[in-house]
């Protein structure tokens, strides 16, 4: 099988507008979790929100506006990884031979939201009477699940494969690990991979609230309200935004003079076949045990884990125990941390967000560090990197995982690429 490289990373998110502005923030453990504003609480008190600042469509051309806000952001971070990779639009080698690849948990969300608003208060208002609401003729093919890589097809004219994972949140880290796959089988070259998600909206707070998996505001700090692997942990937070990488071969990426920034090693991915969103040891287990099989690593050979963290009760302890089954004796002096904490929980966009995350850990030699954990939960006993980061380290490959409802596991592996 062919060896798949990344040869360029982007991020939008609540911490910043760019991937390194946003690592920084997860170094700082500068959280960006605030209270939902008033138009997106639906009358719910308490609410919780970590939302990317400032309007994606000013960042892009003026073709984009009017897409759905996942789709925009889906662009925003592609635009920065294809520019690190040299990619410019349009005027790719070979695109026949590049794919889109796209994660996503809930397409479409703000689309949706106001195609349903503007419909109810055309019926409130009386207009209802035979005649349906206007609305954009375009609603559906901005809402449907594969609008953000139908766009990035469209846009930097990649005529490969054009694919669209919807697995909650292990969406986007089933997209790398798929097409990490599609191009170490030789089904493709390269692969512009990206997770997007933007769904805080009316609709979908009212359906997150229903879970109750939300959490509970800080008395003393609403920024410190998500606790992973804290004993006082009440849930996560929701959060938006997008990540991208570009991934090829390394045949493709020397062929163009590409610098290959760490290469995608392992995947794993894995059912429970056992509960809708009660989490399981044995499916975790099973990916991060793939992951490590096809990476052809060992355990001590992680140096950093980026958790999938999501301050749930059950979540935390069911990872923690993944962790120690799979790890041995190595899980004890093996950095665990979610970052979670800060950014909030990006659904579908989470899988890609945290592998960058990670990948930029390794390159720069700093770990981020779990905020908030003043008060671990014993039950969580590995070593969650408590409130400050750590420099100065030696991180020769990282894991990520991404667990989702429906009982969805993926693990993703990466190591570092020597220097020419």
């Amino acid at each position: 099988m062919r060896k798949v490289l990344v040869t360029g990373l982007g991020m939008i998110s609540p911490l910043g507008a760019d991937k390194d502005s946003s690592f920084e923030g997860t170094l700082a453990a500068r959280s960006a979790v605030a209270p939902a504003p008033a138009a997106i609480c639906a009358g719910l008190p308490n609410l919780l929100v970590a939302q990317v600042a400032g309007d994606p469509a000013a960042r892009l051309d003026r073709q984009f506006a009017g897409h759905d806000r996942a789709t925009l952001l889906a662009l925003v971070a592609a635009q920065e990884a294809m520019q690190q990779a040299g990619l410019p639009p349009r005027q790719l080698p070979q695109a026949e031979r590049f794919g889109a690849y796209v994660g996503v948990g809930f397409a479409g969300a703000n689309t949706l939201d106001a195609l349903y608003g503007r419909y109810f208060q055309a019926v409130s208002a009386g207009a209802g009477s035979g005649r349906a609401a206007v609305v954009h003729p375009l609603s559906v093919p901005r809402m449907m699940a594969n609008a953000s890589a139908a766009m990035l097809s469209m846009h930097y004219g990649l005529r490969g494969v054009t694919n669209t994972y919807a697995v909650a949140c292990a969406s986007s880290a089933v997209a790398v690990g798929e097409a990490m796959r599609a191009i170490a089988h030789g089904y493709l070259d390269a692969v512009l991979v990206v997770g997007a998600e933007s769904m805080l909206t009316a609709g979908c707070m009212v359906a997150w609230n229903a879970l109750r998996v939300m959490a509970k505001p800080d008395a003393d700090n609403p920024a410190a309200s998500c606790k992973p692997f804290s004993a006082r942990r009440s849930g996560f937070v929701l959060g938006e935004g997008a990540a991208a990488l570009v991934l090829e071969s390394a045949e493709h990426a020397q062929a163009r003079g590409a610098r290959a920034l760490a290469e995608v090693a392992g995947y794993g991915c894995s059912s429970d076949a056992q509960h809708l969103t009660a989490p399981s040891v044995d499916g975790q287990v099973a990916a991060m045990r793939q992951a490590l099989a096809q990476a052809g690593l060992q355990p001590a050979d992680i140096h950093y884990l980026n958790a999938h963290g999501t301050a749930t009760d059950a979540g935390d302890v069911i990872e923690t125990q993944s962790i120690h089954a799979v790890f041995g004796e190595h899980a004890a002096r093996l950095p665990v941390s979610s970052t979670k904490a800060v950014h909030g929980h990006l659904i579908g966009a989470g899988g890609a967000a945290e592998l960058v995350i990670s990948i930029l850990a390794m390159n720069r030699g700093a770990i981020p560090p779990t905020a908030n954990l003043t008060d671990p939960d014993p039950r969580c006993d590995l070593d969650y990197v408590p409130l400050q980061a750590r420099r100065g380290c030696d991180i020769q490959a990282v894991m990520s995982n991404s667990f989702a409802f429906g009982g969805s596991n993926a693990c993703l592996v990466a190591r570092r690429v020597a220097a020419p």
